[in-house]
């Protein structure tokens, strides 16, 4: 029998050193750039433009083309083929074009707009509240649901939390991602982030669900005395399902980032991510915090502290 539970320590060591990464970066991404994210135009406001070269041409060339055209803070990110990602300051759709057939004549190439995409600072002030509205909503409704669902095994209530943390563990681990990601490689969050967030909440709470659900069965048929040995139990019996699941989702998944196109490569990567960390802690996290609970055993949240204390 895999022992799963036993190793609990590890789960939330690795946990551990992942929330502290993502700290850490968002820390540095504040002092850098003022938000613990790089933010795109759909929470700063402003334009986002995708443009094709032929031929192709080099992005520090680009950089310096549209510093000298007026646009010296522009963010540029090449999406490969001769096709950049342009974030600048809000330009009307004539201007755009006008920009693109400048940038041809000085760099000698044949340029084109593909897309085109503008928000004003008063719109992404609300798409970011409304963000994280959406994700506070979409927490509480999941822990309510939980609550609910598991009326019938003692305190509920334990059973809704341990869920809800785990569901913030994966959101948290994949912001600190996307943090560190932001200052390093200058990838930025839209609101095609938040729906990728809320779409990996939807998948971590399932697979919870589904784990908590075996739990519960097996404590009322009281096949163990433990409770430990109970959850090890149901967690091993759902092991195969849950990693069947995760793998056929992972396999379209890198199918869409790797050809999907550069303008949803990052909402794929959100959700590449989710199904990985989602179905880590809902193996490793909600269900431990279960067996810590109702162990009271919170020395283990703590792996090196609890052994220097044995």
């Amino acid at each position: 029998m895999i022992d799963i539970v036993g190793r609990r320590r590890w789960y939330f060591l690795v946990s551990g050193i992942l929330i502290l990464v993502g700290i850490i970066s968002m820390i540095v991404s504040q002092a850098q750039l003022g938000a613990p994210l790089r933010l795109g135009t759909d929470f700063t406001g402003g334009t986002t433009m995708m443009l094709n070269f032929s031929p192709p041409v080099e992005q520090s060339v680009l950089r310096d083309e549209m510093t000298r055209q007026g646009h010296e803070g522009a963010l540029i990110q090449a999406a490969g083929g001769g096709d950049f990602i342009i974030h600048t300051i809000q330009i009307t759709s004539d201007e755009a074009r006008d920009l693109a057939g400048l940038l041809g004549d000085e760099l000698d190439s044949e340029v084109s707009v593909i897309d085109y995409r503008s928000t004003s600072p008063a719109v992404a002030a609300r798409t970011a509240r409304n963000a994280l509205i959406a994700v506070i909503i979409a927490a509480v409704a999941m822990m309510l649901y939980i609550v609910w669902a598991f009326r019938r095994m003692p305190s509920p209530f334990r059973w809704g939390t341990c869920a809800v943390m785990a569901l913030l563990h994966d959101v948290f681990i994949i912001v600190g991602i996307f943090s560190l990601l932001g200052w390093a490689a200058g990838v930025t969050v839209d609101s095609m982030f938040i729906t990728g967030i809320l779409a990996v909440v939807g998948y971590s709470i399932n697979n919870t669900v589904v784990i908590f659900d075996r739990i519960r069965e097996n404590v009322s048929k009281q096949l163990r005395v433990g409770f430990a040995t109970t959850v090890n139990d149901s967690l091993v019996e759902t092991l195969g399902r849950c990693l069947n699941t995760a793998l056929t989702t992972l396999f379209v998944l890198l199918a869409l980032f790797l050809f999907g196109g550069a303008t949803i490569q990052y909402f794929v990567l959100v959700l590449l991510l989710g199904v990985i960390i989602g179905t880590y802690s809902s193996l490793g996290i909600s269900s431990q915090l279960l067996v810590v609970w109702e162990n009271r055993d919170w020395r283990s949240l703590l792996p090196f502290a609890s052994k220097a204390a044995k």
